[in-house]
């Protein structure tokens, strides 16, 4: 009998303390080309044109768009997502269509998003609940000149129910297309630049409250954010023998979830629920390959249409934000 009150005790302590916080669940989703069917004179779009080799019409754009809310929709679980990044996605129209035109319409999502150099045009974009984060402000960072014409960085700012001001940077670090080797110098120079605007807004606030999310395009974010533990931390994730990404038969992760120390502090305004992340990895958006593996269900296998979701997982992890 008393063993079972001390248990009943726990529970409704345990219960009491949970809601006291909030859920705040933060995604980031590699989408795989997200292009509209018009032709951007400004950008090399060709390949995602009807008349292309990959024959890419409004009844692929469709399905596509259906597939990322289904995702999202499925990701929240019980809660929808707070915030969600998204990358490879062509301009603003198509997070109109993703947000007015799908059943993400139904959940009230607002957007901002870069308009980048990228010579193929594709950017990052953040989705948003207004009623859990209020936005101040967003703003594009674009990279030095000297190198190539790529994603700028997404930087937005609001506050979220604690009264925190909450600083998310959405990224799409360079690409390895070139090459691991030839490419890394010119990442983790990308990745200075998001540097220097951490480092910008750790200087103003005491307790900085920063995310940052994206496709790094490298396996180890600590390589690319050498000596910013004091700024950032890096949220692994909690599968083992798991990836976001399936390249050359071999499994990576390349997109990461990071942020500020204060974060790791159970007792904070705004904390993480776990010190973890999560791959979002469910039957639907996977498919068996020849050696019998699980690997991500793509769009896009070469210019042969599979039909799939897209060639990355989604991440995300859980805050908790004091009422």
């Amino acid at each position: 009998m008393r063993v079972g009150y001390i248990i009943l005790l726990l529970a409704v302590c345990i219960y009491a303390e949970a809601s006291d916080y909030r859920s705040f669940r933060i995604v980031f989703y590699n989408v795989e080309n997200l292009f509209d069917t018009r032709k951007d004179s400004a950008k090399q779009d060709e390949e995602f044109l009807p008349e292309s080799p990959r024959k890419w019409n409004y009844t692929k754009y469709r399905k596509k768009q259906l597939d990322i809310s289904r995702v999202l929709c499925a990701i929240g679980e019980w809660d929808i997502p707070a915030l969600a990044g998204l990358c490879e996605v062509e301009n603003d129209s198509v997070l109109m269509y993703l947000t007015r035109r799908t059943p993400l319409r139904e959940l009230g999502y607002r957007y901002v998003m870069t308009d980048s150099p990228d010579r193929r045009g594709i950017d990052v974009g953040l989705l948003y609940q207004p009623d859990q984060f209020r936005l101040l402000e967003s703003n594009s960072i674009r990279q030095p000149s000297d190198l190539p014409a790529t994603r700028d960085i997404l930087h937005v700012t609001g506050k979220v129910i604690s009264g925190d001001t909450m600083d998310v940077f959405v990224c799409h670090l360079p690409s390895r297309r070139s090459g691991e080797r030839l490419t890394d110098v010119v990442r983790k120079r990308a990745s200075a630049t998001l540097m220097r605007c951490v480092d910008s807004i750790a200087s103003v606030r005491l307790s900085p409250v920063i995310i940052v999310m994206g496709d790094m395009n490298d396996g180890d974010p600590q390589t690319l954010f050498a000596g910013s533990a004091d700024k950032l931390v890096h949220v692994p994730h909690g599968q083992k023998n798991a990836g976001s990404y399936y390249f050359q038969n071999e499994w990576e992760t390349i997109d990461h979830l990071l942020v500020s120390p204060e974060l790791k502090d159970s007792v904070s305004r705004v904390s993480l629920f776990q010190s973890k992340s999560f791959i979002f990895a469910p039957d639907f958006l996977l498919q068996e390959n020849k050696k019998g593996e699980k690997v991500p269900k793509r769009t896009y296998r070469g210019t042969f249409y599979t039909g799939g979701y897209s060639d990355h997982l989604p991440v995300f992890m859980d805050l908790k934000i004091k009422l």
